[in-house]
C-alpha cells in the first residue's frame, strides 16, 4: 500500500504503480491543460504547480472559479457523464501532473480502496468548500470575501498550515474570484497593510491576525508570530 511516512495514503507514489492509461504532463506558465468546450475524458492530479479554474458564460465574461495546487484533483466532471468541459485549467506556474483516462480511473477506484478513500473525501472537502464559498458570496462583503480568500491561498486552516504559495495572483484575478473590482481589492490589500494583518513588497506574508476580518464586523489586528510567506506578485 503507497503510504507516507505519516501513515496517510500517498497518491504521488500510488500513481507510479498504474501501468496503463495514465501519463505526466508539464504545462508551462499560461499553458492551458484543457479549454472550455473541449471533450471530457480524463481526471487529472497536480502532483506539483499551481492551477487556475476559469470559466466565461455566453456573452463572454470570464469568472475564476478555483485556484488548486499540489495534491488536489481537477476535471472529474468526466466521472458524471459530463461530455465537455465547462471550465478552462490553465497553468499559473511551470506544473507537473498526472493524466487518467476516464477508463483507468474508473478502474482504479473499483480496484484500489484506499484511493477511492483518498479521491471521495477530497471530493467532499471541496464540496464543503464551494458551500462555504457560494454562502460568503451571498451574505459576506468584499472585505471578508477577500480576507478568506487569502487566508484559503496561504493555507490556514488545513493540518500542515501555513505553508508557502509559490503563485503571482495579481488583484484582477482576486477581484474575479470574490466578484468585485480591482480597485476594490487594491483599496481593502493596502487597507490590510497598514493594519498590519498583511505585509507585502514582492512576497505577500499573510498573518493570523486577518481571521479577525472573517469572524468580526471590521478588523481587529491581532499581533502573532503565526504568518504565510507567499511568494505572489501584488501589482
Amino acid at each position: 500500500m503507497a503510504t507516507s511516512s505519516n501513515g496517510v495514503f500517498d497518491v504521488d507514489a500510488f500513481l507510479v504503480t498504474v501501468s496503463e492509461g495514465i501519463s505526466v504532463i508539464s504545462p508551462s506558465k499560461g499553458q492551458a491543460v484543457f479549454s472550455q468546450g473541449a471533450p471530457a475524458d480524463a481526471l487529472f492530479y497536480i502532483q506539483k504547480g499551481k492551477i487556475k479554474i476559469t470559466t466565461v458564460s455566453r456573452h463572454g465574461k470570464e469568472a475564476v472559479v478555483a485556484i488548486l495546487g499540489a495534491g488536489d484533483f481537477f476535471g472529474e466532471g468526466c466521472l458524471t457523464g459530463q461530455p465537455r468541459r465547462i471550465s478552462t485549467a490553465i497553468a499559473m506556474v511551470a506544473s507537473s501532473i498526472s493524466r487518467l483516462d476516464k477508463a483507468t480511473v474508473i478502474r482504479v477506484l473499483h480496484d484500489q480502496p484506499d484511493f477511492t478513500e483518498r479521491f471521495l473525501a477530497y471530493l467532499l472537502a471541496r464540496n464543503s468548500r464551494m458551500e462555504a464559498d457560494l454562502i460568503d458570496q451571498l451574505f459576506n462583503s468584499s472585505e471578508k470575501r477577500l480576507a478568506r480568500l487569502l487566508l484559503l491561498l496561504a493555507n490556514f486552516g488545513k493540518e500542515d498550515a501555513p505553508e508557502p504559495v509559490v503563485t503571482n495572483v495579481s488583484h484582477e484575478t482576486l477581484a474575479e474570484m470574490i466578484g468585485t473590482t480591482r480597485s476594490r481589492v487594491s483599496f481593502f490589500m493596502n487597507k490590510f497593510r497598514k493594519l498590519g494583518l498583511i505585509d507585502y513588497n514582492g512576497t505577500l506574508r499573510v498573518h493570523s491576525s486577518l481571521l479577525g476580518v472573517v469572524l468580526h464586523d471590521g478588523p481587529h489586528a491581532v499581533h502573532s508570530s503565526k504568518a504565510a510567506d507567499l511568494d505572489q506578485d501584488f501589482e
